[in-house]
């Protein structure tokens, strides 16, 4: 799932806003431009009304129309629209021109002045331009008044104004897209204190106990990191306690157990060094080898428990990290398990390709070895071969444990390595289910990776790779 980008947010939410004012602009604009271009339209409508006017007589009781030159030039040239005039005698008869013409709602007025109205003439729409104009005949002394319209459609008028328009809309875009650049720029400048936070928090090591420093953050980021640090706070105090629990359980059971496994095997002895075995005698040696095994077993779960416990990525625990010999760790581990293998008629041996070091903890390399032997001995089988191998492969250190027992299937491969978990094929075998978690936790701590795989001639391969510190030829 995509997470949601702050800056892209903020961007979004400057975005809707400055489109709608934007719209708003353009009708504002489109408005002033339309008045515009009706200021600049009307003067010539005005020069055609009073050319007209100096054309208009009273003789003889007749009004008479003599259209200048001008007037009916300006008629003919006039591309992209089209001119329609009218003279009217006032509450009479039309001398000439479009008998039709919209008389509008301002036929009253001043004398002499121009007045201009819109109109809808022949299903267009008609800026008109109207002269009230007296007409004075001397001789006969008769005034009479008369109507001049003029009107031209606004096609010229639409056109200026569209143009003025897209003018606008051009400069005023480009303040949008700058202004979003600078809000871009603006919102991440402002997350800086955040991403140098996340690197800092990033770069921390996984139980380091220390508060996030607060210096130089913005105010509306110290309630995030102060809550941070009382999580933190908060962490480690469960931490502190579960540590505390686990080192007392450890105490309070390890105790026990090593006493009853001790008296178990004291009595044992006393059993099976007495001079006269009687039946009673022997029944007790049973249920006290039977009470002896389940007491290792309690005490080999307490431990692998303890070391679970202890290594869980949330526990808090820290590796101390050093350059080991993984070789050596390797060949001790095996030769301290050897005992066992021969009781159990196993052939356990050892290959050292070169002489490897690792960075990790030296008690936990041993341990997890010990575990791969121990489940390699449990589950290989009475008179196997088991074969631990240390070598260089791909940069990397690895160490191998290779038995010519059942095997995993590979179904069961990742099964395997949780918790308790035992397949129908060994569930006969003495055992808990945790080693193989173990070394996963073990690995984990160091950075290493695990595989399992099926071995030369059937069986199973155990290959840990650890990132090498160095190598170099035996």
């Amino acid at each position: 799932m995509t997470r949601p980008n702050l800056r892209v947010r903020v961007a979004l939410w400057l975005l809707l806003p400055l489109l709608l004012l934007l719209a708003f602009d353009a009708w504002l604009t489109y408005q002033r431009a339309m008045n515009a271009a009706h200021a600049a339209f009307d003067r010539t409508l005005e020069f055609s009304l009073r050319s007209i006017r100096d054309g208009i007589r009273l003789r003889d009781a007749q009004i008479e129309v003599d259209l200048p030159y001008l007037a009916l030039e300006m008629f003919e040239s006039n591309g992209g629209g089209n001119i329609y005039y009218q003279i009217r005698e006032e509450g009479g008869r039309v001398v000439t021109g479009y008998p039709d013409l919209p008389a509008g709602t301002k036929a009253s007025g001043d004398l002499y002045s121009v007045q201009f109205y819109d109109d809808m003439f022949r299903g267009r729409p008609l800026r008109i331009a109207m002269l009230r104009l007296p007409v004075h005949d001397v001789p006969s002394a008769q005034t009479r008044v008369v109507l001049v319209r003029v009107g031209e459609t606004i096609e010229q008028r639409q056109a200026l104004a569209r143009e003025i328009l897209i003018g606008s809309l051009q400069q005023e875009f480009l303040l949008v897209v700058l202004a979003l650049g600078i809000v871009w720029l603006g919102v991440a400048r402002g997350l800086q204190p955040l991403n140098r936070l996340s690197a800092k928090v990033a770069a921390r090591a996984e139980n380091d106990p220390t508060p996030l420093d607060t210096v130089g953050l913005p105010s509306e980021v110290a309630p995030l990191v102060d809550s941070i640090n009382q999580y933190i706070g908060r962490t480690q105090l469960m931490q502190l306690s579960r540590r505390r629990f686990f080192n007392d359980a450890a105490h309070q059971l390890k105790t026990p157990l090593a006493i009853i496994q001790a008296e178990s095997e004291l009595a044992l002895r006393d059993i099976d060094g007495g001079e006269e075995s009687s039946i009673g005698n022997r029944r007790q040696g049973v249920h006290l080898r039977r009470l002896n095994r389940a007491v290792q077993q309690a005490v080999r779960i307490v431990q692998q428990l303890l070391s679970l416990s202890r290594l869980d990525a949330d526990s808090g625990y820290t590796v101390k990290h050093a350059a080991v010999p993984l070789h050596k760790v390797a060949r001790s581990v095996t030769l301290d398990w050897s005992p066992v293998a021969r009781s159990r008629g196993i052939d356990l041996g050892f290959e050292q390709d070169v002489r490897i070091e690792v960075m990790g903890q030296s008690d936990l390399l041993a341990e997890l070895v010990g575990n791969l032997i121990d489940n390699a001995i449990r589950y290989s089988g009475d008179g196997a071969v088991i074969t631990v191998r240390v070598a260089c492969e791909a940069g990397q250190a690895l160490l191998q444990v290779i038995d010519n027992g059942p095997g995993i299937d590979v179904g069961e491969r990742d099964a395997v390595f949780e918790r308790f978990y035992r397949s129908e094929a060994t569930q006969a075998v003495e055992g808990s289910g945790l080693g193989l978690s173990i070394v996963r936790e073990i690995a984990r701590v160091h950075g290493a990776s695990i595989a399992l795989s099926e071995a030369p001639g059937g069986g199973l391969v155990v290959s840990v790779r650890f990132p090498m510190l160095e190598a170099a030829l035996a």
